[in-house]
């Protein structure tokens, strides 16, 4: 452990010599998202999906992230990003890569959909299908798309129709063979109509064909115009901003949100996708009609809206996806004869999603719904899905006379209109739903149960690194820590009264929560260990979270490093510390981890004088991100872990096999910002490590019964250089 002999002051540096870019870090992530797309060892129909992920994540950037610098430039807002640069100045670099990273993922469809026609799928465009295939589409076009769809003629008698976020027309160039006359035409394609048409076996066989839905307006465009030529068409895709911004002043959150979702589906217009071939008449038309101020206007040889494409991976193929994987139910749980009380009252446990199953948490409400010891059950709710056990639980236990309240998050962002449902159906089943803070959202994840036992009450709770949602379980990495800690009890029953009552808590025992103390908790955790190695000990510090973009703690980090303490970031997202930077840096890594399971928990874990694992480090889990967002205008939860199973578990499991993957990682470059791939071989001999597959074929710490012997769990070393 050394320091580095010429330490940078890093306030002499320049801010772009300091900090990434959140914006272009973003991109980057992206772009290892869709490098899976690229991996020849993935199954070509999850090749697919990343692929289709990657314009999902595009799509979203594009309309909260650039549609909000966009509306800095034309409100004339002048506030400098963490590196210096103006909202216009963002703008221009984004465009550059955002064009760059379209032309990416065109041309990794062009790889894959030869790939796919050989095993029999065939992703087709304006390009010639088969005969056959061509008269089904036609009557198909014939009985169930003409009649839905509305020609539209666009001239002074006719206003210019609305084009909702992320809709998909055509615009057609027509002359009447009659008279010579000019008309342009309109066709907006609606949301209710399928992306893909599939041409069914009975045509074609076993192969399966699929037609992007607006490829076949332009295809069968003669039906819809008989009488005229077409002389030019074109498709485009409009995406529109859809933040939605609080006011201060509303005075029914509800009724706010009800109509501000309305108000998102009318947007500014961000972002123009449109052909390669548009016509050129045509694009003048959509600019001037669809007021284009500082949006983006891409052309696109390809396929527009390649999110659009997760509809093409549910084909029936399971030769062409993962290997279906079935989640655990912990083993310790079953010892107890499924009692989930009984299994948390004799031990802390953590549940690691999605290889330990969902239903677990599940079963934690399932049981105190109908369970006649439960006196009361506490929830927070961020993103819950559209079908929810979780709900339904809640419900059932009010119907049942215990005393539940629910907290709703209304602004979870594109979960809004679902929890305003979510929050109807709690009220009429009799729970006590409150909606927080009007100015901070509510991102804890946590439920507490108060149970009747012995003379007295017990508290249990949940403290969870994501939401209580049962899709996003099976493809999050998450931790669930069940806990009948007394301490931790009280914190708990604390932060509900602070979010329904607004009653600030005093003296947290173990809890540290934001925008309270959530950040000066991590701050003063890192000062320990600079002075730690300032004194000759060892100074360590093991984070994994999403996204690191907080500007006061990347500078305590720099100056931990600069201090001799070795600091190791997994970080999936966006990063804006530089790592690795001489006499800045030098002893700090990040390492970004893109597989098939989304990595996504937040654990952050201090050597306090050892190195790491060690077992009297400082574990923590979080809700939170080292995000200004997360630190200052959410409420956040950060738990430490002190039960010796499940501190072995958090450290010298999940964090260490996060630490050791190689098949999955990549590394970044503080220099140019460049992540680069790690290269190695399969086996654990040769160096190579695959975090998820370790998970899967392993079980828990906490969660394994009496009868899996030690020997079950393969122990994790820190080889040298690993990190």
């Amino acid at each position: 452990m050394s320091t580095a002999p010429d330490i940078l002051d890093p306030e002499t540096l320049a801010p772009e010599e300091r900090y990434f870019n959140r914006e272009l870090s973003w991109l980057s992530f992206n772009e290892r998202v869709l490098a899976e797309a690229n991996r020849a060892s993935y199954p070509l129909l999850e090749r697919l999906r990343f692929l289709s992920i990657s314009g999902s994540n595009l799509d979203e950037f594009m309309m909260i992230r650039v549609a909000g610098l966009a509306g800095q430039v034309r409100s004339g807002v002048a506030e400098m990003s963490l590196d210096a640069r103006t909202p216009g100045q963002q703008l221009a670099a984004i465009s550059e890569k955002v064009r760059e990273l379209g032309q990416l993922q065109q041309r990794t469809l062009d790889e894959l959909r030869p790939l796919l026609s050989a095993q029999g799928i065939h992703i087709k465009g304006g390009d010639p299908i088969d005969p056959k295939a061509e008269d089904w589409l036609r009557q198909y076009f014939l009985d169930h798309i003409m009649p839905v769809i509305t020609p539209q003629a666009i001239d002074p008698a006719h206003p210019f129709p609305f084009v909702a976020n992320l809709g998909i027309g055509a615009l057609f160039n027509l002359t009447r063979r009659e008279d010579g006359s000019q008309l342009v035409e309109m066709v907006l394609i609606p949301s209710a109509l399928p992306r893909f048409v599939r041409v069914p076996q009975s045509v074609l066989g076993e192969d399966a064909t699929y037609v992007a839905i607006e490829r076949l307006v332009v295809r069968f465009a003669d039906l819809l115009f008989p009488g005229f030529e077409i002389t030019g068409d074109g498709v485009f895709r409009v995406l529109r901003d859809s933040d939605i911004e609080i006011e201060e002043e509303a005075e029914d959150l509800v009724r706010y949100f009800r109509s501000a979702i309305q108000r998102r589906r009318r947007g500014q217009v961000i972002m123009l996708e449109i052909d390669e071939n548009f016509d050129a008449e045509a694009e003048e038309l959509l600019r001037d009609k669809l007021e284009l101020e500082q949006a983006f206007i891409t052309k696109t040889i390809g396929m527009l809206g390649i999110v659009g494409l997760e509809e093409v991976v549910k084909e029936d193929r399971p030769d062409l996806k993962f290997t279906p994987y079935s989640p655990r139910y912990p083993e310790r749980v079953m010892e107890h004869d499924g009692d989930v009380f009984s299994a948390i009252h004799e031990k802390d446990i953590v549940i690691h999603h999605p290889y330990e199953s969902f239903e677990v948490v599940v079963d934690f409400l399932r049981q105190a719904a109908v369970d006649p010891n439960v006196v009361s059950i506490k929830q927070a709710l961020y993103r819950a899905g559209q079908q929810s056990p979780v709900i339904n639980a809640l419900c059932e236990a009010a119907e049942n006379g215990k005393s539940v309240t629910a907290v709703v998050e209304l602004k979870a962002r594109f979960d809004e209109e679902q929890n305003l449902k979510w929050a109807g159906e709690l009220e009429r089943a009799g729970v006590q739903v409150i909606y927080g803070f009007i100015d901070w959202k509510t991102h804890a994840k946590i439920s507490m149960v108060v149970r009747q036992e012995d003379g007295g009450y017990r508290t249990y709770c949940h403290f969870g690194t994501g939401n209580y949602h049962p899709v996003t379980t099976k493809i999050y990495t998450d931790l669930s820590y069940f806990t009948a800690d007394p301490a931790l009890g009280r914190d708990a029953s604390k932060l509900f009264n602070f979010i329904t009552g607004y009653v600030e808590p005093q003296k947290m025992e173990r809890l540290a929560i934001s925008p309270l103390d959530l950040l000066e908790t991590l701050i003063e955790d890192i000062e320990e260990e600079i002075e730690l190695a300032r004194a000759g000990k060892p100074g360590t510090i093991w984070w994994k979270m999403n996204q690191i973009t907080e500007k006061r703690v990347i500078d305590k980090l720099y100056e931990a490093s600069q201090a001799g303490v070795q600091v190791v970031l997994i970080c999936r997202g966006i990063c804006c510390l530089r790592p690795g930077v001489p006499g800045l840096s030098d002893n700090i890594t990040v390492k970004s981890i893109i597989g098939r399971f989304l990595e996504h928990s937040r654990i952050y874990a201090f050597g306090k004088g050892e190195p790491l694992p060690s077992d009297k480090a400082k574990v923590y889990i979080s809700s939170a991100d080292v995000m200004d967002r997360n630190l200052y205008r959410r409420v956040e939860a950060l738990v430490p872990i002190v039960n010796a199973t499940v501190h072995d578990q958090v450290l010298e499991q999940v964090l260490l096999a996060n630490l050791l993957d190689t098949e999955q990682s990549w590394l970044l470059d503080g220099e140019t910002g460049d992540y680069e791939r790690v290269e190695t071989g399969d086996g654990v001999e040769d160096g190579g490590f695959n975090c998820h597959q370790y998970f899967m074929t392993n079980p828990s710490l906490s969660g394994r019964g009496g009868a899996l012997k030690d020997d079950r769990v393969p122990n994790l070393t820190l080889r040298k250089g690993a990190v």
